[in-house]
């Protein structure tokens, strides 16, 4: 399908020799809030870079969480993981970029993730959940590196039956654009004329843009849709006034177009890979508490005490 958006080259006259702030029917968005990610420790005790939730930012709805683990490299017997634990309320979307996950869970499930592959888990009503550096890393060592996203669940959802989407990163649309120089994984949503294979249960898009020097991208954004960039190497230009962005620089975009905007200059010294997260707001209520998030207090006492029953299982 052929976007009514498409890539622009060259200069566009905005006085910078940037990006327009109309192409074609769309209008580009501005940057609202940039935010560097913190630094804090997760799990058993692996350390992670955090853009929110924090003290000063709680979700950016729908997305509750946004976790950038690594790149690390650990030594033998040193790799620490997320031992058992439960999930209710929402969906976690684990990207690895590089190295070995195993989980499994209290329903069943069980399987390894490898460099580039995804696993979309609807934890709904719940399940305890494992997910750690594989046998092979714990033992040996090895480099882990990926992200973890947080997605809340609409209230209809919150219930719903547990269920994986573990998709291998050779069933994940791939696309470049016309020029070469920019190339995206469609993990969510549409891109380049790609479609991704991931079902998700709200409309979201979640896209990995790697873009050499002079690289110029727009890419569609429904005026419905809270959006952001999240720069996960190198450095590159937002939005209509170009506001740049470094490694582990979070950018929200404010709702005032239908299309963002990324550039990396044509004189950089490095390209950039940056993911590029929307979706559709759900406007509802928002108790969580740890690995629990529902609508009211009360669903989240609920939650503990069928977590506390056992009415979650137990990983076998």
């Amino acid at each position: 399908m052929q976007s009514r958006f498409e890539q622009v080259s060259g200069s566009t006259g905005n006085g910078r020799g940037g990006t327009p702030q109309e192409v074609g029917q769309g209008t580009l968005r501005s940057v609202a809030k940039t935010k560097v990610a913190e630094r804090t420790v997760e799990g058993a005790g692996f350390v992670v870079r955090r853009p929110f939730p924090t003290p000063g930012m709680d979700h950016f709805d729908p997305f509750l969480l946004l976790d950038h683990m690594g790149p690390v490299d650990h030594a033998p017997g040193e790799a620490q993981g997320a031992p058992d634990h439960p999930h209710r309320g929402f969906e976690t979307v684990t990207y690895l970029l590089e190295g070995e996950l195993e989980h499994e869970d209290s329903v069943g499930n069980a399987g390894r993730l490898s460099a580039g592959d995804v696993q979309w888990m609807t934890a709904g009503a719940g399940v305890i959940h494992s997910e750690m550096p594989s046998k092979r890393i714990r033992e040996q060592g090895g480099r882990v590196h990926g992200l973890q996203l947080w997605v809340n669940l609409p209230k209809r959802d919150k219930l719903m039956a547990p269920r994986y989407q573990d998709v291998p990163s050779a069933r994940i649309p791939v696309a470049t654009s016309a020029d070469g120089k920019a190339k995206v994984k469609v993990i969510a949503g549409e891109a380049f004329g790609a479609k991704a294979v991931i079902d998700t249960r709200t409309p979201i898009f979640y896209l990995h843009f790697s873009l050499q020097p002079g690289a110029r991208v727009v890419q569609p954004a429904p005026a419905d849709y809270n959006t952001f960039a999240y720069v996960l190497s190198g450095e590159a230009l937002f939005g209509k006034d170009e506001v740049p962005g470094a490694e582990s620089t979070t950018l929200m975009f404010q709702r005032d177009g239908d299309a963002l905007s990324l550039r990396v200059p044509e004189d950089a010294k490095q390209g950039a890979e940056v993911l590029l997260i929307g979706g559709v707001p759900l406007r509802e209520p928002v108790a969580r508490y740890g690995p629990f998030v529902m609508n009211t207090r009360s669903e989240i006492l609920q939650a503990f005490e069928d977590f506390q029953s056992g009415r979650f299982g137990v990983i076998r």
